[in-house]
Order: structure tokens, then sequence, then C-alpha cells
């Protein structure tokens, strides 16, 4: 088991950086059966998706069936879809998408009229993206003859049509038509020719073996379960300081002190043992949590306009709690009975039923922080997210209980509790409080209601850190707050924080992007006044004639692989390529190519190749630009950025998704530096 998860990483990490490859995630089979259906079977690998029919305009590519050729058949209705499709509301585009997990089945009726000429030609049309990437439409051949045809159909008796007498018409005048020749391609050879001569350089030629040459560079990996372990240690050192986790610090002294008074080996053992028992039961929790709805489900759930409404309510409540106008406790009788069954078992057990006190007491408390880590997990769409976040947290929490239990004279030293316990749980309160915005402004734009765009939203974490600071210099005081007689120096320091913070934000009204929160503010496309002109425009759109205007400009190129539904390509343009390092350097110094592999225009005329075996026609321009990446640079995915010299050569390795700004300049830079030093 943990060599098939070492390994399962391994490949998680090559899969990100930008080594060429090609990704297929979806198989097809075709079939038909005794009941004169056509059989879609698509197999889809785990953690991608494939969209599915009839998606609104302005979204990602539908998958599309279209019928060539038919002959000794009639088909009957549409494809319809079999399976289930996931729906749910996608923030990019601003609708509801639907696409199905593992498997999709799709079925198309027909009769057959004469089965000695059945014949049905087709394709479907897909496109199929996971949580970092999304693939270019792709298309797949299917063809019938009569021997694909169970036996039971292929006895059936030709349909004679009789012919209806027909009034006597005047014959039309004769129309010349023209016939459409399909234009041959052999794989890996220039299409489209431009009207410039080309002869002299191959701009097409294959590079995949000159990227390889590079993969000394990479430097993407997938650290999201790491992080989200740090979130959770974070978390648990948070929760120590909560006035629902002291009070079971002398509860633990007098539990501990009686079973220490004996062995001083057996109290130290029994000290690891109840930590260890922490980290067992919240591991266990995140464990289940996973097992149940696994780690895309969870992933849906969090961008579940229904949950995020919920989830905002229950934080606002634990805020209002918090800031003193009720008590939020779990009924008493459980932690009673935990407590009488942890003094009256022995051994192991009473441990563990002590450790499991610890828990539920807590829990009015922890309960909002365990949340919010678990969605933050979810958002992140690692497997080994809630497991990772509920570890670092009961590392957290276990550490000092543990200590406590060794040396149970500890809590001689320790602060007593009193108004400073109340001062953290407010400071909680507030920090709730906007993390409520967090998760209404996800539902606000689910259902489109508009009442919190950017600029309220900022203007209401502007308030609350305001507001956050001004009680920490003891200018706001709650109703078991105790006399603050003077500002203490952490207090202070917290307060500077606060007022900064909430300064920092201040620019975001006019449009600037506030990188720092733009994981929690909404996008700025919701923002009515917008002065930012930050972004980076591509010069072409085309890839000869950008590599054309390069060359007799004596520059570099950076190709973009880019989608007009790729979520991960306009992250990078907001993240990444609005820095104004990268902006400059970009504009300064680089040709940019912006290749759209979802480009429904049309192409003069279709292009008919072989690639691995199979035929395809390239319809569109966004067919051409996904044949020149997979041809030239052996990739599907997007974004792919690769460097070019003006022979259409690498001048350094390829970079997939990573919003490392200075990773990205590097990548930059090392192009550069190579370019002029050939």
């Amino acid at each position: 088991m943990r060599v098939r998860f070492f390994i399962s990483i391994l490949l998680f990490c090559f899969s990100q950086t930008g080594w060429s490859q090609i990704f297929n995630p979806v198989k097809w089979q075709f079939s038909i059966n005794e009941k004169s259906e056509i059989v879609f079977q698509a197999s889809i690998d785990k953690g991608w998706h494939l969209y599915d029919m009839n998606l609104p305009e302005g979204g990602p590519i539908s998958t599309e069936f279209s019928f060539e050729k038919i002959e000794g058949a009639e088909l009957v209705g549409k494809v319809l879809a079999v399976s289930k499709a996931v729906t749910q509301y996608d923030r990019q585009f601003e609708m509801e998408l639907r696409w199905f997990e593992t498997s999709a089945r799709f079925i198309q009726k027909f009769k057959i009229t004469n089965p000695d000429k059945f014949k049905i030609i087709g394709e479907v049309t897909y496109m199929a993206c996971d949580s970092r990437r999304c693939l270019p439409p792709t298309s797949e051949l299917f063809e019938f003859t009569k021997e694909d045809l169970p036996e039971q159909l292929q006895s059936i008796k030709p349909v004679e049509k009789k012919e209806e007498p027909q009034k006597p018409v005047e014959k039309p005048a004769p129309v010349e038509t023209k016939q459409e020749m399909p234009i041959e391609l052999v794989v890996n050879e220039p299409i489209n020719a431009p009207e410039y001569n080309e002869s002299e350089i191959d701009w097409w030629k294959p590079v995949i073996s000159e990227l390889e040459n590079f993969r000394t560079d990479r430097n993407v990996r997938d650290d999201s379960w790491f992080l989200i372990f740090i979130f959770g240690f974070i978390g648990g050192l948070i929760a120590l300081l909560t006035p629902c986790v002291w009070p079971m610090i002398p509860m633990t002294v007098s539990f501990f002190l009686k079973r220490s008074k004996s062995n001083r080996k057996k109290a130290i053992i029994d000290a690891f043992t109840y930590g260890l028992s922490i980290i067992v039961i919240y591991l266990t929790l995140g464990l289940i949590i996973t097992g149940i709805f696994g780690a895309s489900a969870l992933n849906e759930l969090s961008t579940s306009a229904v949950f995020n409404v919920l989830f905002c309510v229950l934080l606002i409540v634990f805020a209002i709690s918090f800031f003193g106008a009720f008590e939020l406790t779990l009924p008493s009788s459980w932690t009673t009975k935990l407590d009488s069954k942890a003094d009256s078992t022995v051994g192991l057990l009473s441990i563990f039923f002590m450790a499991f006190t610890l828990v539920l007491v807590s829990f009015s408390c922890t309960g909002p922080i365990i949340g919010s880590l678990l969605v933050v997990a979810a958002a992140k769409g690692s497997i080994l997210g809630p497991a990772a976040g509920m570890f670092g947290f009961a590392l957290a929490l276990s550490i000092p209980f543990a200590l406590i239990a060794i040396f149970p004279s500890i809590m001689q030293n320790m602060p007593k509790s009193g108004g400073w316990l109340n001062s953290v749980k407010v400071v909680l309160g507030f920090l709730e409080l906007a993390l409520a915005l967090k998760f209404l402004s996800v539902a606000d734009l689910a259902y489109g209601w508009r009442i919190l765009d950017r600029e309220v939203f900022l203007v209401l974490w502007i308030v609350i850190f305001i507001l956050l600071g001004v009680y920490l210099l003891g200018k706001i005081k709650f109703k078991y707050d105790s006399d603050l007689k003077y500002v203490s120096v952490p207090r202070l320091f917290l307060a500077i924080i606060s007022f900064a913070f909430a300064m920092y934000m201040v620019p975001g009204l006019w449009g600037a992007p506030l990188k720092a929160i733009s994981a929690f503010a909404p996008p700025l496309y919701t923002q009515d006044f917008n002065l930012y002109q930050g972004e980076v425009r591509p010069q072409f759109h085309d890839f000869e004639q950008g590599m054309q205007f390069a060359k007799e400009q004596g520059k570099p190129v950076l190709i973009d692989f880019t989608g007009y539904g790729c979520v991960n390509c306009r992250e990078m343009e907001a993240s990444v390529w609005s820095d104004p390092r990268v902006k400059n350097i970009i504009d300064n110094n680089f040709v940019l190519i912006s290749l759209y592999v979802d480009d429904k225009t049309p192409l003069p005329e279709i292009i008919r190749i072989e690639e691995n075996g199979k035929q395809r026609k390239l319809k569109t321009v966004g067919d051409k630009w996904s044949y020149l990446q997979r041809v030239k640079f052996g990739a599907n995915a997007q974004p792919f950025y690769v460097l070019l010299d003006n022979d259409g050569m690498p001048i350094g390795p390829s970079f997939a998704y990573n919003k490392n700004i200075d990773k990205f300049i590097s990548f930059l830079n090392q192009g550069i530096s190579r370019y002029h030093s050939k």
C-alpha cells in the first residue's frame, strides 16, 4: 500500500511538470446492441471529466455526435445520454455546466431498412478536463457495417419503398456542382502553408526530443496536501487558545496525576498514548470524510451554492456566539458520560475516552476551525487533503496536552483563564465573520444575485478588520470582556497588523489586483469601477504569422497554448502575467503568440490526417493548433508554454500550470539568455 502511495505521488508530480506528454484520459468503445441502438461508451480516467452534450453558448466544448454517411438504415431521434451527469455552477463561465466522471454512456436508436447495404460512419467530438488543465477538443471516428450487426438484425428483410405516382413537373436546368476533394496530410508535415515562402524553415518540425534535453529544469510539483497540513497545524495552535479547550487542562492534570503516582515510566507511556489517541480520532474523522465523499465529491461540495450558504450562516452564528450573545455547547450528558468512562475504565481504553472527552468538550470552538479546514482541503481537490489537514490540526493540539500529561506540574506555570481567553474568542469571531463573506460570495456568484460584488466585499472586509483593530486597542468592549487597564505589546502589534491589512485592501476599490486575497475576494470582473490596466495581450493568434514577424524583428517567441474554456489558463494570466515584472519581460523581449485550441473558426478546407494509426479531420482553427501542439511538442494539455528561436527550435523547457511568479520569470530569462547566446 505504501509503495502504491509513493508511486502515485511520483506520477502525479511528473504530470505537473513541463515534460512533453500526451494525455488520453477518455477511451471510447462503439457497438450495436440487439435493440437497434448504437452504444457510445466512454471510460474516463480518475480525476478527469467529460463534458455533456448541448452546453450553453459561451461555455466549454460540448460532446457532439455527427453522422456523415448512413446507408441501409434510418436514425430514430437524437443521441441520448444514458449516464447521469454532474451539474455544477462554474464561476469562470458564469453558468451551470454538466459533465461525466469515471464513465459515460450514450445511445442512438436507428431503424434498419436494408441490412445488406448497412453502413453508418460518423465521429464524436469531445473535450476533457481535470482540476488543473483542459485538453483541446478531440474527435474519434466510428464506422459500422453489416458485420457489426447482431445476428437477429442481419436477418431483417429489406423495406420496400412504395413509389407513389407523381405529377409531372418541369425538368430544372442542370446545375454544375463541384466535388470537394479531401486533402491527405501526412503527420509532421506543415498544413495550410501561409502565402510567404517558408521553404527555408520548417516551423512545424517536431522538437519533442529537444524539449526532453531540458528535463533538468523541472520546477513544478504538487504540494497542496503539505500546505493543508500546515494550515491544519496552525488551526490546532489557534484552537489551543480558545476558551473551550482551556478548561480541559485542569481535567487532564487531575486525570494523569492519579495515574503517575505509582510508576513514572508508565506515566510517560500513558501521556504519549493520550497524544496519539487525539491524533487518531481526528485523523480517522478526516479519512472517513474522504472515504464517504471522495476528493472529487468534496470539491463539488465546496463549490456548491447551497453548501456555501449554509456554511456562511453557520459561521455567522458561531461569530455571534463568540461575541457573547449566547453560548454554544454540546449536551453535558455526553461529556459527563465520557468523563465517567475515563475514570471507571482502566488501561488504554480509559486514556482513549479521555481524549474523546477533549474532542467533544472543545467542539464548539474547534468546529468552525475544522469546518473551514475541510472546505480548504476540498477546494484543493487533493485526496490526501482532509486527512493531512486533520493530522496537522491534531498534532498541534496533542503536543501540549501530551507534555502536560508527562509533567502535570507545568500547569502551575501556565497563565490562568480569564478575560484574555474571551479576547481570543472575540478575535476568532471577527475572523469567522470575514470568512463567512467568502462563502456567501461563492453562493452570490452561483445564483447571480450580484449583492456581493468585489467592491462590496472589500468594503465589508475593510470595516471588519478596522473594527478588529479598534477592539484590540480596547475601544470596543463585549459582554464577557474584562476591564483593559492598558494595551499589551502583543495586542498593539496585532492591532497594527489588522489596520495595515485594512489599508492594504483600500486600493482594491479602484481595481488593484490584491493578490494576497485573490483566493477569497470575488473575481475582478464583478467590480463595476476598475482602473487596472495590467493585462498582457498577445501580438498574434496565428503561429506562422507570429514566427515570421519574430524572425523579422529578431526576437524569441513565447508560444501560449491556451483555450477559451481553460480556467487554469485564466488563473495564470491573472496571477502570473499580471505581475509588472512578467508583463515587462514579455512585452519587451518576446513575440507572444496565443493559440486557442478550442477556436471554432472553420478552416478554409477540411484537412484529413493520419495520427497514431487513426484517421482524423482538422475542421477548425482550434483543431489545427491542437494538432501543432501534439505533433511538434508532444503535449496536449493547457496551459502549455514554450520558448522558441526563429528557427522554431526550443530555447528552454516547457512550462505548465504553476503560479509561482519567480519560477516563471526564471523560465523567461533562461530563454532570453539562450536565444542571445546562439
